[in-house]
């Protein structure tokens, strides 16, 4: 099929194993709007946009590290981030991919456009922390944020290429991941560029090293933050929060994020670098965070979801971790039962920190 556009669907496109054309999903959409169950629903209003007239479509950000904000995507972007992903991964028409994602966000979408774009026969599921115990399909892609990923490992033989992202992927699931008969990808990318726009390999050779995808390149602002140029699906530049070190134009390490540092006594502490040490030492999901003090303007503090455990033992497990200086080790400890989110289900941290008060 040549020069797809939003107007038209791959002829060889299915969803739940029915064969769709425009008219076709239309109607199918409808059918999910009025009697589907509440995911199904968002499925099926993204389509009804999708197959209206209109050439753009408004999504709403994540609202992981800030507030959740409505923008306005070209449809065509979204064709065209579909192709460069098809040809990175080389996606081939009558392939099986899952969509185990929320509609709510740009990856739920985008792993539809990308099933009408190339051609795929897409399933969609409940998304849930273990997408593939709903059946005992074998598919060729599969895309899902880590905690999914940690949940599935006793499946994923069955995933020939997945992709993970929405969060950073820690040491731990890393290394059993390239333990998997799987090619697993950590991915890079923010709902301004329609998911992904960079990608790292996981396997016991791996770096940390994220390569851009085609027509893709970068540099960086006078933060050091990354900035994304990338003509085939933003219309400008795009300034990230990103702290970044480059190797070139196409390639970058992630260090993390320019509004999250916490000034810790004068201490310039990155969070998510602090977590990626402390991830082989804490089984539930867990994050660190500056909270104000009258000493050191912001004190660094570790919040745990799940019941009370010994915290004078982990503080002194994460003493004895060489990898950490004293000035990464946490100040208090808090459990949380349950940690809030946000709607794509990522980590709400700052909602998480009110439970505090």
């Amino acid at each position: 099929m040549e020069n797809p556009t939003w107007h038209s669907i791959h002829p060889d496109f299915k969803l739940n194993n029915d064969s769709c054309t425009i008219a076709e999903l239309g109607k199918a959409a409808k059918a999910m709007v009025k009697k589907g169950v509440p995911f199904e629903k968002t499925i099926g209003k993204f389509l009804l946009d999708w197959v209206s007239g209109t050439p753009t479509i408004e999504v709403q950000t994540s609202g992981s590290t800030g507030n959740p904000k409505t923008i306005e995507l070209k449809k065509e972007h979204m064709v065209n981030s579909a192709l460069a992903t098809g040809a990175y991964f080389g996606l081939q028409p009558q392939q099986k991919a899952l969509l185990c994602l929320p509609c709510t966000g740009i990856a739920g979408k985008m792993m539809l456009v990308r099933a009408m774009v190339l051609g795929l026969h897409l399933d969609y599921v409940e998304p849930s922390s273990n997408p593939l115990a709903s059946n005992n399909k074998v598919y060729d892609f599969v895309a899902m944020v880590p905690l999914q990923a940690q949940n599935s490992l006793n499946e994923i033989g069955r995933v020939k290429q997945l992709i993970v992202g929405g969060a950073p992927v820690d040491s731990s699931l890393r290394s059993q991941l390239a333990k998997q008969p799987v090619k697993a990808y950590e991915t890079y990318g923010m709902t301004e560029t329609i998911t992904h726009v960079a990608v790292k390999k996981i396997d016991t050779k791996s770096s940390n090293t994220f390569e851009v995808l085609p027509n893709v390149t970068v540099s960086q602002d006078d933060r050091g933050c990354l900035v994304i140029d990338a003509p085939n699906i933003s219309d400008e530049k795009i300034i990230t929060n990103d702290l970044v070190a480059l190797s070139g134009k196409t390639k970058f390490n992630w260090l993390g994020r320019f509004d999250s540092i916490i000034n810790s006594g004068g201490i310039k502490l990155v969070p998510e670098k602090i977590e990626e040490k402390l991830s082989s030492l804490i089984q539930s999901r867990f994050f660190v965070a500056g909270i104000p003090d009258e000493t050191l303007g912001q004190k660094l503090v570790l919040i745990i979801e799940g019941e009370s455990n010994n915290k004078q033992e982990l503080l002194q497990a994460i003493k004895k971790e060489k990898r950490i200086v004293k000035y990464e080790v946490p100040k208090a400890i808090y459990f949380v039962k349950t940690f809030e989110e946000t709607s794509t289900k990522k980590v709400n941290r700052k909602k998480t920190l009110q439970q505090l008060t």
